[in-house]
């Protein structure tokens, strides 16, 4: 039983260095690229115009990101069985797993949040421009 255990460590071993090159590049992006873009949105313009204008640049972004998430998640379902494992010898590669799901996870509710933030702040705006609109059409018909 010691020896099939052995056997099957090692065969996650082998796994997760397979799967750790799609982690490399998802970590990548989302360090290099992805954070920085998200940075961009929190500051959302004043106008509806240049709002529109975010949100269409974001969700040209946001499914680059989306498909990152998911690669980034497939990866991580192929390693549910490191769960399973405690020695020693897996040990390290249980913590790099844990950074990766956790940076991945942090990043997708990041996109989630800035997704939803956008999204009702276009809402918000658009409201708006409706009531200043009708304020307008109401203040000519008083006046005429």
């Amino acid at each position: 039983m010691l020896s099939n255990k052995r056997i099957q460590e090692l065969e996650l071993v082998m796994e997760f260095e397979k799967v750790e090159e799609c982690f490399k590049e998802v970590s990548s992006w989302i360090e290099n690229v992805g954070r920085k873009r998200l940075k961009e949105t929190i500051n959302l313009d004043d106008s509806l115009e240049m709002l529109l204008q975010t949100q269409k640049q974001f969700k040209e972004f946001d499914l680059v990101a989306s498909e990152y998430c998911r690669r980034g998640q497939e990866a991580l379902k192929k390693m549910d069985r490191w769960e399973d494992f405690s020695s020693v010898d897996v040990h390290s590669y249980r913590v790099k797993l844990q950074t990766y799901k956790d940076q991945l996870e942090e990043f997708c509710n990041q996109l989630d949040e800035t997704r939803h933030r956008v999204c009702e702040t276009v809402r918000l705006y658009e409201f708006f421009d409706k009531v200043r609109q009708a304020i307008c059409c109401t203040e000519e018909g008083v006046k005429s």
